[in-house]
């Protein structure tokens, strides 16, 4: 008995001390070049969060007239940026809110996106402690080295939130499972409500209360009791933490029929939805990250059948499987969209590695094999994320090309300039009268000259494929060459391994 303790207490301070090691790299990884393209390069849907937070500390409205996505980090990042502005004042940065911009509340709320990067770590690890320690270390650190995350973890955007969200109804609809009380089942319901007041795709985790509920032993009316009140206070936890759905509904339908419209149903002009998420993920993960993934799939799938533990299983195969499907059968594609598969992804990818080891113990070969093809598979699962968020984390720490147009912009074009600014990856300065657009060709230069702009920016991200592959795109290409041949250029900013980024052209307007 006391030796069965002492294994018990070493397996605990194993896992404590790798948990603590894999959140301190995680945090390093997210918190790493945190400001980079503040205030001039942020990213292309930052704008959107906090344009509306700034707007609101304004005039008091707390109505975000914006349905894209609801309301629920918006008002988060309200909080952070008014907190941010109270310290500013008192310590004498500022002393009105005319004098603060969205510029000033970035890197606090990006800090908020980075912290609930690192905590979806914690919730991963917790999870995986269903499976047992080793695949919840092991989870928990693919997760903190993916790319994909830690990448994201660097914006205001929605989709490290809903991640984290949807995580912890997972992890809360275990809990509910194993206890069976209704508090937890309330709990679990709440999260799903916050996840889908985050991002709309959220609503999928309300599978995890409700399978749970079904999945877990009793009576049929404690079961629909359970499911019944998760459903209620994920109603209650969504309309909470987005109101404006109800308050101002003829906006929020047209907003969602708007959004609903722009992203329609359909195969990609690339291929189809599913084998492009595929692509992205093994950018991620690698080949044997991915390989990895389907045997974890080939696990899951058994155990549901067979058991034991059938419902922990069920909910993750369940929820990856309508998530995926959800996102992949829309015509817009972002690596992003899928991130709330992602740790469970890790999961699977834990469980094929240590799980599936293990069963080589039926047949006869030896412990020290079985130990070292786990070590092998744990650095081949291992070994291409951290490449690729340790080379991510580089570049962003970098001077970008967009760095360098918004230093010789500011020094060089006179305040008051009307400026057509080619996309909405660069920011330039409120003295300027800029206007954003997705292409530059979306105007012509007659259209640039009559409506009085002075200077126009191009980046090879819009025109890039149509001067690689002219004759593929013959259209784009002769307005392209069009727009560069009429204006004056003044100055053309190529990336190198210093100053990565797009190629970016300045001209100015000729009168």
């Amino acid at each position: 008995m006391a030796e069965r303790e002492w294994r018990e207490a070493s397996d605990m301070r194993v896992s404590t001390l790798g948990i603590g090691s894999v959140l301190l790299c995680a945090a390093i990884l997210r918190f790493w070049a945190l400001g980079y393209g503040i205030p001039f390069a942020v990213g292309i849907d930052e704008p959107e969060t906090m344009d509306r937070v700034v707007r609101m500390m304004r005039t008091g409205d707390f109505n975000p007239h914006f349905f894209d996505y609801p309301s629920l980090f918006i008002y988060v990042q309200l909080l952070v940026a008014c907190a941010r502005f109270l310290l500013g004042a008192m310590s004498g940065a500022w002393q009105s809110l005319g004098e603060v911009g969205a510029a000033d509340f970035y890197l606090w709320g990006r800090a908020v996106t980075a912290i609930l990067g690192t905590l979806t770590v914690l919730l991963v690890y917790q999870i995986g402690m269903r499976w047992g320690t080793r695949h919840a270390v092991l989870a928990a650190a693919l997760l903190a080295l993916m790319p994909h995350h830690v990448r994201e973890s660097h914006y205001v955007l929605t989709d490290v939130p809903v991640t984290f969200l949807t995580t912890l109804t997972l992890l809360l609809a275990l809990r509910a499972h194993e206890r069976g009380s209704l508090g937890a089942f309330a709990a679990a319901g709440a999260s799903a409500g916050l996840a889908t007041a985050t991002k709309y795709p959220g609503i999928v985790a309300l599978l995890f209360p409700i399978m749970a509920a079904y999945m877990t032993r009793g009576g049929d009316r404690p079961r629909l009791k359970h499911a019944l009140v998760a459903v209620g206070m994920f109603l209650a936890a969504f309309l909470l933490a987005a109101p404006y759905t109800v308050l101002d509904l003829p906006s929020f339908l047209n907003g969602f029929g708007h959004l609903a419209g722009s992203v329609p149903l359909g195969q990609t002009s690339h291929g189809p939805g599913w084998l492009l998420y595929l692509k992205h993920l093994k950018d991620g993960i690698g080949w044997p990250g991915l390989v990895l993934m389907f045997g974890g799939l080939g696990l899951f799938l058994v155990r549901v059948v067979t058991g034991p533990g059938q419902t922990r299983f069920a909910l993750v195969l369940a929820f990856t499987g309508v998530y995926f499907a959800l996102i992949a059968t829309r015509q817009l594609v972002y690596a992003r969209y899928m991130l709330p598969v992602v740790p469970l992804v890790c999961l699977l990818i834990a469980v094929a590695v240590v799980s599936g080891v293990s069963l080589l113990r039926r047949f006869d070969i030896p412990r020290w094999a079985r130990t070292g093809l786990i070590a092998a598979l744990t650095v081949a699962a291992m070994l291409p994320p951290a490449v690729g968020a340790v080379k991510f984390d580089r570049m962003a720490g970098r001077k970008w090309t967009y760095a360098i147009a918004y230093e010789w912009i500011s020094a060089n074009l006179p305040a008051g300039s009307r400026i057509f600014v080619d996309g909405h990856a660069l920011r330039l300065p409120e003295r300027f009268h800029v206007e954003y657009s997705r292409r530059l060709i979306d105007r012509s230069y007659e259209d640039l000259v009559k409506s009085g702009f002075d200077y126009y920016v191009a980046t090879s991200q819009s025109y890039g494929a149509a001067f690689e592959k002219p004759q593929e795109y013959p259209e784009d290409y002769a307005r392209y060459r069009e727009l560069f041949d009429q204006g004056t250029p003044l100055l053309t900013i190529d990336a190198s391994a210093d100053h990565p980024g797009p190629q970016l052209r300045i001209f100015q307007v000729r009168r």
